[in-house]
């Protein structure tokens, strides 16, 4: 079944199409036994994750960060402990970074602009073929209304740079780290974006270039694709699923 199941998460992903950063790596990153009971969503491949998602019976765990950024990676340290706890706990792991960052349907920015109820209208942020930054028009409340919305549904992370205009036409959704994305945004006609995180010149150019930005949290703002694969594979392979969490306000 852990074969099935890979094809299903390649094909669904399009991992063969979508290229990600040098020395990163998606797929199936450990295999288990072959075997798949129940199976698993996390943001990151990491070893408190790993322990949580054996400890709930998972065997079959989706990370958006996998584990292989670099080649080659020594399996020694805290490395090998992870990858150790893994095999020992008969965990496959499987990862997708760029693949659940861009897919139109069950993407990181695409589930993040549905939950706002904002539309798509386009890409921006090429990458090896790719938009990685999605376009939506903005509500028809402005700001606010998308501030409103921001802040409930990222309740702990929400972070507001109100320097742009408060009737945004266009708005930016880039998940996870939108630094790529922001000298991007006049050359598009954008002044809002909706990512993250960000960093501390990124305050200095939104007073000067007049920018709404709303860092929401790394991890806060990448947990939709995740679940949104895990559900698929649950209901495709007649299995449970469940999300693995961790306290990230980052």
């Amino acid at each position: 079944m852990l074969s099935d199941i890979v094809a299903f998460c390649d094909t669904r992903t399009r991992r063969a199409e979508i290229k990600d950063f040098s020395g990163s790596y998606n797929g199936l990153q450990v295999e288990n036994n072959g075997e798949v009971t129940k199976v698993g969503a996390a943001v990151d491949a990491g070893q408190i994750p790993f322990e949580q998602a054996i400890g709930a019976g998972v065997d079959f765990l989706i990370c958006h960060h996998g584990l292989f950024w670099t080649t080659p990676i020594p399996l020694i340290g805290s490395s090998h402990k992870k990858v150790k706890t893994a095999l020992d706990g008969n965990l496959a792991v499987y990862g997708a970074h760029l693949p659940l960052d861009c897919h139109p349907e069950i993407g990181n920015n695409a589930l993040l602009a549905k939950a706002l109820g904002l539309a798509k209208t386009g890409g921006f942020v090429p990458y090896e073929g790719n938009d990685v930054a999605t376009i939506t028009a903005g509500p028809e409340g402005g700001r606010h209304e998308l501030a409103t919305k921001l802040k409930a549904l990222f309740p702990d992370t929400y972070q507001a740079i109100e320097y742009g205009s408060e009737q945004p036409q266009r708005i930016a959704i880039l998940t996870g780290s939108g630094q790529s994305a922001v000298d991007q945004l006049q050359a598009n006609k954008i002044d809002t974006l909706i990512t993250g995180e960000l960093r501390q010149h990124h305050f200095n150019m939104a007073q000067e270039l007049g920018l709404n930005l709303y860092p929401c949290g790394h991890y806060a703002t990448e947990v939709f694709g995740v679940t949104a694969l895990a559900q698929e594979v649950a209901e495709q392979f007649g299995l449970e699923w469940t999300f693995i969490k961790t306290p990230c306000l980052l």
